[in-house]
């Protein structure tokens, strides 16, 4: 089973610098090591399809993300939902 959630690009300006980015978010159970579903974080450079690296998150690692997602927020003065 695989599920898409949302995807879509990094905002930082093409200037040469640094690959424009890609990520997706999903839900996957194609993990045979894993035994159960995972959420699935692919980063990749924008145009260069299956060339990134993807992360099988474990739903205690997911929370994890969000959180450290979240503080960033927080230190940029952003609200953190929705």
């Amino acid at each position: 089973m695989r599920r898409s959630i949302d995807d879509g690009t990094d905002d930082h300006p093409d200037d040469g610098d640094r690959p424009p980015t890609q990520w997706m978010v999903g839900m996957s159970d194609d993990c045979d090591g894993c035994a159960d579903l995972r959420v699935v974080l692919t980063l990749e450079e924008r145009g260069r399809p299956a060339t990134g690296v993807i992360a099988h998150l474990a739903p205690a690692s997911a929370r994890r993300l969000r959180a450290a997602l979240a503080a960033a927020l927080r230190e940029l003065g952003e609200q953190t939902g929705p």
